[in-house]
């Protein structure tokens, strides 16, 4: 059965930096595209980083610059770096697979706050 838990998430101040992390469970990890997704109040869940099996990487163009998306396939463990983090950016945060994902992965996400 496969699990994607994510965690880091948190209150931070505009310019601050945080480091999220998706702990993946079951044989997906290595095999597959990595992605980071947010989803902002009234707003609709946006793509933010993927990363590939054989570790290439494609963010929006929001967070070009800012973000670094990464992972650690004996560990099983994506991650996404985020500095200079703005209001804009503040949202829940998802891994699923990367380009296309499965809604069955869906987790809980972790919330990102930026705000002074």
């Amino acid at each position: 059965q496969v699990q994607l838990v994510e965690s880091g998430g948190g209150l931070v101040q505009p310019g601050g930096s945080l480091r999220l992390s998706c702990a993946a469970s079951g044989s997906i990890f290595s095999i597959n595209g990595m992605g980071w997704y947010r989803q902002a109040p009234g707003k609709e869940r946006e793509l933010v980083a993927g990363i590939t099996s054989g570790a290439s990487t494609s963010y929006a163009d929001s967070v070009k610059g800012r973000f670094t998306i990464s992972r650690d396939n004996v560990w099983k463990t994506v991650y996404l770096q985020m500095n200079s983090l703005k209001p804009e950016d503040t949202a829940v945060y998802y891994c699923n697979t990367y380009p296309f994902v499965r809604d069955p992965y869906w987790g809980q996400g972790t919330q990102v706050t930026v705000s002074s």
